[in-house]
C-alpha cells in the first residue's frame, strides 16, 4: 500500500481556538504571532479509502500552523519553506510516500517546486485534479439552469493563477465570448491574447457580462459582491477562503453559486477531522493526493504556477478508474436545492425590466 499526507492549515487566526481556547480572546495578529513559533503537527489519520479496483489507501493530515497571510508575505519566504519542509519531514516519519500542499500551502512561494527540490516525497498541489473538477462542476451547472455555451459568455476570475488559466484555456473555446478577470493588467491581456474571442479586465464590474463564472484567486478576503453578477448567472467558487461574499446567497436568489471541487471519495472514508463537508466527501486537491496514491505514483505531480491541460486530463482518467466523482452541488457548505436551480432558471427566462 503506497500512503499519503496532506497539509491543512488555519484559514482565520481564530481556528486556533480549537487547539488554544484562549485564542478566541485575543487579536488575530497576536493570534498568528502565537502560532507561527509552533512546529508541523499530524492531526489525525485517514482510512477507508478503497478504490473500485480494490486498491487501498491510507493517510495522515498534517498541520501547518500559517495562516494565509503568514503564507503569502507575512512570513520571509524561507521561513515558509522551512515550515513546509518540517510538514514533509514528519509525513515521511509516518510512512506516507505522497504529500498533498492544501489552500495557501500549494501558492505561498512558486506553488512546491522548491518544496520538491528540497524534500524526500513526492510533493503536489493538488491544482490538476482541482481544475478538473471545476470544469466539470461549471459545465454540470449550466447545463442545470439552461446555459447554452455556444451562446454564452464565460467569465473568469483570478486568470493569471494555474488554475484559472487552466480553466480558461480549456472552456473558452465552447463559449461564445469569455471575459478573464486579472489584479495585472499585462498578464491577465496576455491570457486573453491567447483565447479565442476573449478580453482582459482587472475591474470586477466588468463580470456582469458573464453568464458562467469560475472564480480561483488567492484572495484572503471575499471580491465578488452581489452587483458583480449578472441576472441568472452561474458561479464556480474555487477558492478558499471563498471569493463570492456571502451577501449574494441573500441577495442575488436570481444567480447559482456552487462550490468547486467537492469529491465523493471511494470506500468507507474516515478523515478523523471535522474540516466541514459531509461524510465521504473531499476537496479536489485531496482527492489527487488520493489518486496518486492509489495509482503509486510517489513522484513529484502539479507544481508551480501552471497546471497542464496533459494532467488535467489524466486525473479525470483516474478518478473514472478508481471511483472518486463530484459530490453534488453544494453552495457555501449547503447542498444545493432543485428549487434554487428552478429559480436560476427562470430568471434567464424572465426579461429583466426596463
Amino acid at each position: 500500500m503506497t500512503r499519503f499526507a496532506f497539509v491543512i492549515h488555519p484559514i482565520e487566526p481564530k481556528e486556533a481556538a480549537r487547539r488554544y481556547p484562549i485564542a478566541k480572546y485575543l487579536p488575530d495578529r497576536w493570534i498568528e504571532s502565537m502560532i507561527a513559533r509552533k512546529r508541523p503537527m499530524v492531526v489525525s489519520k485517514i482510512t477507508g479509502i478503497r478504490s473500485i479496483t480494490g486498491e487501498e489507501t491510507e493517510g495522515w493530515f498534517i498541520g501547518c500552523p500559517l495562516t494565509p497571510r503568514l503564507l503569502t508575505g507575512g512570513l520571509p519566504i524561507e521561513a515558509v519553506y522551512e515550515r513546509l519542509e518540517e510538514c514533509a519531514r514528519l509525513a515521511e516519519t509516518e510512512g506516507a510516500e505522497i504529500m498533498g500542499l492544501g489552500a495557501f500551502t500549494s501558492v505561498a512561494g512558486d506553488g512546491g517546486i522548491t518544496l520538491a527540490e528540497r524534500a524526500k516525497i513526492g510533493i503536489t498541489t493538488g491544482n490538476s485534479y482541482t481544475t478538473a473538477t471545476a470544469i466539470e462542476g461549471l459545465i454540470k451547472a449550466c447545463e442545470a439552469v439552461g446555459i447554452m455555451p455556444g451562446e454564452a459568455t464565460l467569465g473568469v476570475v483570478g486568470a493569471t493563477g494555474s488554475i484559472g488559466k487552466t480553466c480558461a484555456r480549456m472552456l473558452a473555446p465552447d463559449f461564445a465570448k469569455t471575459v478573464v478577470i486579472g489584479r495585472d493588467a499585462s498578464r491577465t491581456g496576455a491570457i486573453a491574447a491567447d483565447l479565442p474571442r476573449a478580453t482582459a479586465s482587472t475591474e470586477m464590474r466588468d463580470l456582469l457580462q458573464a453568464d458562467a463564472v469560475v472564480t480561483v484567486t488567492s484572495s484572503d478576503t471575499a471580491i465578488i459582491e452581489p452587483s458583480h453578477l449578472k441576472r441568472g448567472a452561474v458561479v464556480c467558487d474555487v477558492s478558499r477562503p471563498r471569493d463570492v461574499s456571502g451577501r449574494v446567497t441573500t441577495a442575488r436568489p436570481d444567480v447559482l453559486v456552487i462550490e468547486g471541487g467537492v469529491v465523493s471519495v471511494p470506500g468507507n472514508v474516515e478523515f478523523g477531522f471535522d474540516f466541514g463537508f459531509p461524510a465521504h466527501t473531499a476537496y479536489a486537491c485531496m482527492s489527487e493526493t488520493m489518486m496518486l496514491a492509489l495509482e503509486h505514483r510517489t513522484g513529484d505531480y502539479t507544481l508551480g504556477k501552471d497546471v497542464g491541460v496533459d494532467q488535467v486530463q489524466e486525473t479525470l482518467i483516474w478518478a473514472k478508474k478508481h471511483g472518486f466523482s463530484l459530490a453534488g452541488f453544494r453552495s457555501f457548505e449547503r447542498a444545493v436545492e432543485q428549487s434554487a436551480i428552478d429559480r436560476v432558471r427562470e430568471a434567464r427566462r424572465v426579461p429583466v425590466p426596463a
